[in-house]
């Protein structure tokens, strides 16, 4: 089967065809012809994930799936969460962010937060959700190269390793993204 992810961001359609693997192609936005960036606007995970998805299967009339992301730190009250990408603005600054993120924990003992990724499948016009979950504390300077936004400061739970200073194929043996798009996956093959 094939299926749109809508997004623009190499970083997730990376994971997510690593996560997927050969069992569904996965085609961007780009190399769909699609060049618009879908606004996030609403309070939650699984709002802004509908809405990718439904702006992309009304434009397309194609099977299609998005993906949104939160990393939630149980001592901020679910801070950054929905707002996660633009915690330090509307920049997208990965290091602003993660400077925020780090300024508003210093004075905390407790440092558990979790990922949070939310998929939202469109398949003829049937939307269906998928949530995955990953548990694991905030570090309190960055460790590691890989990954993207937050992966420098979180170590999930079960690992010493940052995602930031794991292998894709590690960090997918703990992933969120990875837990919800396995599924996805499970739901397509039934």
């Amino acid at each position: 089967m094939k299926l749109i992810f809508a997004t623009n961001n190499i970083h997730k359609t990376s994971e997510m065809r690593s996560a997927i693997g050969n069992r569904l192609e996965i085609v961007t936005l780009a190399e769909a012809g699609i060049n618009i960036d879908i606004p996030e606007p609403h309070n939650t995970l699984e709002e802004n994930a509908t809405k990718k998805s439904r702006t992309i299967y009304r434009l397309t009339k194609t099977n299609c799936f998005s993906e949104d992301t939160g990393l939630e730190v149980y001592a901020l009250n679910g801070e950054p969460g929905v707002k996660s990408a633009r915690y330090a603005g509307n920049n997208r600054s990965f290091d602003a962010n993660i400077e925020k993120l780090l300024t508003k924990l210093a004075d905390k003992d407790n440092r558990k937060a979790r990922f949070r990724a939310v998929i939202s499948l469109v398949v003829d016009n049937n939307e269906t959700l998928f949530e995955g979950i990953c548990e694991g504390r905030i570090i309190d300077r960055k460790k590691g190269q890989e990954g993207f936004g937050y992966d420098p400061v979180f170590i999930p739970d079960g690992s010493s390793k940052t995602f930031a200073e794991m292998t894709l194929e590690e960090k997918n043996q703990f992933s969120h993204r990875t837990k919800a798009a396995k599924k996805l996956v499970a739901f397509l093959s039934q």
